[in-house]
Parts: C-alpha cells; structure tokens; sequence
C-alpha cells in the first residue's frame, strides 16, 4: 500500500497527495511529523487543537469548525478534493478503507497524482 496512516492529518488531508511531501527535494516529512517549509517547522491550529479528543478533527463536538470549513472550502474549489468528505469517511469505514480508497483513487502505475501541481510522481 502507498498510502500510509501517518500521512493522514487531523484535518483529513492527505498529506500523500501533497507537493511537499511529494517533490524530490527538501521532502515535507507530513503533519503528523511536523510539517516543514524550507526546513522550517509550520505551526498548524488544526494540528495542534486541543478541543478534539482523538486523531481526527472529526472527534471534536464542533466538527466541522471554521477553520475545518475554510480549508474545506479552498481545496474543493482549488483541488477538487474535501477534507470534510475525507473525514466523514474515515469516521464511517476506518482509517484502512479510506487509505484504500484514496490509492485507488490517486495512484496509478504512472505514480501518485499530486493535487497540487497536477502531476504525478513516482515513489522511490
């Protein structure tokens, strides 16, 4: 399997997907490991919140918050993917199914779409 739990962030993206984690240089490690621009940490709220009581953002009593809802709203207008959905299925099938669902989704023998620039990149 490609896609891996720990690239799965609270807020439901896929961090696999991402041009960070995905370009050959300077790789972003995910957030769960600490998401990094230019070698620097990022500070995430989404990642960092303490409202919610368990991995995901979907374990919060304000699910789906504003900032849930803000990052939602810009990835399916830019990316044509939802954090939302990504987390509402997790919630329903388990973390395993989604991650399934997602390789079938985005990764080909051609490698793994990155939503971003729109390419696909091969694994190594």
């Amino acid at each position: 399997m490609v896609m891996k739990k720990e690239l799965i962030a609270p807020c439901g993206m896929n961090c696999g997907l991402c041009l960070g984690y995905l370009r050959a240089e300077n790789k972003c490690p995910g957030c769960f490991a600490g998401r990094k621009v230019s070698g620097r940490a990022i500070k995430c709220s989404r990642r960092s919140c303490e409202k919610r009581s368990g991995e995901y953002c979907f374990s919060c009593a304000e699910f789906p918050c504003k900032s849930i809802q803000a990052l939602d709203t810009r990835y399916r207008e830019r990316y044509g993917m939802s954090e939302i959905d990504n987390l509402n299925n997790i919630k329903e099938n388990g973390i395993e199914a989604f991650l399934l669902q997602e390789e079938a989704k985005w990764v080909n023998s051609e490698g793994t779409y990155c939503v971003h620039d729109k390419n696909r990149y091969l694994m190594r």
